[in-house]
């Protein structure tokens, strides 16, 4: 094994009874990271319904809830292992009542593998997981058609569904996706690729989430440190938190948002050594040449590129909650470390969003933050509304620029 593996976070999405579950479970079970005492489980659970053999949804399905409605309720996170990378996989329900759900398990996500099954096609739902990618702007998709062995692993029904989701793509602006013709319960193209179709020439899926490109941030990316803490040791302050973006060097001209001052890096510490450079996702301190008014909340850049910094917030949301958002609403916006309050100025036309609804929406902060446009920065380009009441999560917002 290579002494040096990195991460992919994918998430999967399919409508109800396309076979999400069980493809994951293939997956688990076919790369060989199921413990004995969990197979062993899942043979008793299946055996108790009067099935033959073992059924994979269990290893994913795991509230009782959904083991007695056959369906995905809650996101489930597994992680696994190959020789080749390390994978953090949220297994997000289908059913569209739960499409809050999906935005959280995808939200992270740097690939999304969408299911379709192959007697129905591109439906609704498909549509709907789809346009979340989009708005999300995972930067990989999958397009598992699924239940391949039901139509004769015909490879005229997989170039059809290919056909219809191609141009739901285009219209919503995905970049790409790579389609997969699959079995998951007889485990063809899951891990191993299959003899049964032989007209495909491309890589089983495991094979594809081995080699896809993990998506770190570019070396050129703006630098966006949001200060999380500030730490004193007598006259000297250093600024704590992740880095959210870019790169931050010793000797690097800064800015502090939102008051606009300027300074010099002096030193920069990770896990209590000083380095001349960080990048993202580093956490770090970092100690400036000047005293200035730094607190919790502000946002410290380098370079030209500097964020739009603004009190009118407009955005792509996903209302989460289950009371409703109305325009007059006052919320508290939290975006990277900073908390800001605000009022709802406009639903894009909407008297007001439900739970689950997705739609567009304008704020007025009563302070200025620090925005990056999400399609440029899923990190500086994210925030959510908040319920200053009772400090529930109401909304997942995208800023758009």
């Amino acid at each position: 094994m290579s002494t040096t593996i990195d991460t992919l976070r994918f998430a999967t999405a399919g409508s109800v009874d396309d076979g999400k579950s069980t493809l994951v479970g293939r997956l688990l079970h076919d790369s060989k990271s199921i413990l004995t005492d969990q197979l062993e489980a899942v043979e008793r659970a299946s055996a108790s319904r009067g099935q033959d053999a073992p059924d994979l949804a269990l290893l994913t399905d795991g509230l009782r809830a959904e083991r007695e409605q056959g369906i995905t309720i809650d996101v489930a996170y597994r992680y696994f292992a190959t020789p080749r990378r390390r994978f953090i996989l949220a297994d997000t329900p289908g059913h569209v009542q739960y499409t809050r759900n999906m935005v959280t398990g995808a939200s992270t996500a740097e690939l999304t593998v969408i299911l379709v099954d192959a007697r129905n096609g591109v439906v609704e739902q498909t549509r709907r997981h789809a346009a979340i990618a989009a708005l999300l702007r995972v930067p990989h998709v999958v397009l598992a058609v699924n239940k391949m062995d039901l139509v004769e692993y015909e490879e005229k029904q997989f170039d059809r569904i290919v056909e219809d989701f191609a141009g739901h793509a285009a219209a919503l602006g995905l970049p790409g996706f790579t389609p997969i013709p699959v079995s998951a319960l007889a485990g063809d193209n899951v891990v191993e690729r299959s003899a049964h179709m032989d007209w495909y020439p491309g890589p089983a899926l495991l094979e594809y989430l081995e080699n896809v490109p993990v998506g770190a941030d570019p070396a050129d990316a703006p630098a966006r440190f949001p200060v999380q803490y500030v730490i004193r040791h007598g006259e000297v302050r250093s600024y704590a938190g992740q880095l959210a973006s870019g790169a931050l060097r010793v000797g690097d001209r800064v800015t502090v948002h939102p008051s606009g001052e300027t300074s010099e890096i002096t030193g920069i510490d990770v896990l209590g050594r000083d380095v001349a450079k960080a990048h993202a996702p580093q956490s770090i301190s970092v100690r400036l040449a000047d005293q200035r008014d730094v607190s919790r909340g502000d946002m410290i850049t380098a370079g030209v590129d500097v964020p739009a910094l603004t009190q009118v917030v407009r955005a792509a949301v996903c209302h989460v909650a289950d009371r409703p958002l109305r325009v007059g609403d006052r919320v508290l916006v939290r975006h990277t470390t900073r908390t800001v309050k605000a009022i709802v100025e406009d639903l894009a036309g909407d008297a007001e969003l439900t739970a689950n609804d997705l739609g567009r929406i304008a704020l007025r902060t009563a302070a200025p933050l620090a925005l990056d446009d999400y399609a440029v920065s899923r990190r500086t380009g994210a925030f959510l509304l908040i319920d200053p009441a009772d400090g529930a999560t109401l909304t997942a917002g995208m800023v758009e620029l």
